[in-house]
C-alpha cells in the first residue's frame, strides 16, 4: 500500500498581507477523492483558524479537476464569505474556464489572468 503524499505537494498556501494565495499543483488532477479531501484539509484548517480577507486560488498549473475539487473550492468560498471576503481564481485554463461556465461557477468567482493581477485587484492597486 502506497503512503499518502504530503499535502504541501498538492497545495502551497502563502499569505500576502490580508490575502492568501493557494497555488494548486497539476498533480491534483490525478488524485483519488480521499487524497484530495486530506490535502484540502491542509488548506481549510488555517483558513478557519486565521481567516484572511481574501483567497486567491491559483490554478495556473491545472488543466482540469473533479467534483471533489469543486467541493473544496465551495468550502473555501463559504469560509471566506463568512468573514465578508472574496474568493477569486487566477491562471484558469480554457478547459477549466469551460467547466466553470457549464456549472455557472464562473458567475460566483472573479477570474484573473494570473495571481499577480488578482493580488493587485484585491489590494486596490493598479
Amino acid at each position: 500500500m502506497a503512503a499518502v503524499e504530503a499535502p504541501e505537494q498538492f497545495f502551497s498556501v502563502r499569505r500576502h498581507g490580508e490575502n492568501v494565495v493557494v497555488t494548486v499543483s497539476a498533480e491534483i488532477e490525478s488524485l483519488a477523492p480521499n487524497v484530495i479531501e486530506a490535502a484540502a484539509q491542509f488548506v481549510l484548517a488555517p483558513l478557519k483558524a486565521n481567516p484572511p480577507t481574501n483567497v486567491i486560488i491559483d490554478l495556473a498549473g491545472v488543466s482540469y479537476f473533479t467534483s471533489e475539487f469543486i467541493s473544496f473550492l465551495l468550502r473555501c468560498h463559504v469560509i471566506v464569505k463568512k468573514h465578508f471576503g472574496d474568493l477569486v481564481l487566477a491562471g484558469v485554463s480554457d478547459r477549466v474556464r469551460e467547466l466553470l461556465r457549464q456549472t455557472a461557477l464562473d458567475t460566483l468567482w472573479a477570474i484573473y489572468v494570473d495571481k499577480a493581477e488578482a493580488l493587485n485587484a484585491l489590494s486596490g492597486s493598479d
